[in-house]
């Protein structure tokens, strides 16, 4: 692991995070997942996990899409 990984989840960009949170918002839209603006401890392991599962999978999409 790098020594620069501080174990947060801080973005590299501070800006982004309002695309970010849309982002999951969608994702989470899409797999059908109630997401709440704030805290959401209350999910699942599978429905968070189906949330950032949606979000790599749109992620390659995108780049899979950019590379044509």
């Amino acid at each position: 692991m790098s020594s620069n990984n501080s174990g947060s989840n801080k973005l590299v960009i501070p800006e982004a995070r309002q695309a970010m949170d849309q982002f999951k918002m969608e994702a989470a839209s899409e797999v059908g997942v109630n997401l709440k603006q704030g805290y959401n401890g209350d999910l699942t392991a599978q429905q968070a996990g189906s949330i950032g599962g949606q979000m790599v999978k749109k992620m390659i999409e995108a780049y899979e899409n950019g590379l044509k």
